[in-house]
């Protein structure tokens, strides 16, 4: 994934939560979010 710009708009993108359901960035559109990203194995 290419890097993003400061205060640039985040690409579109899907990921798995936790739990396994697909969470998309559209999902959250229009709201303040915060998104913290981390390895699993790290956990």
């Amino acid at each position: 994934m290419p890097r993003v710009a400061l205060d640039a708009p985040a690409p579109e993108f899907s990921l798995p939560d936790l739990n396994g359901d697909l969470v998309s960035l559209a999902d959250f559109r229009g709201r303040t979010i915060v998104l913290l990203v981390f390895n699993r194995t790290f956990a």
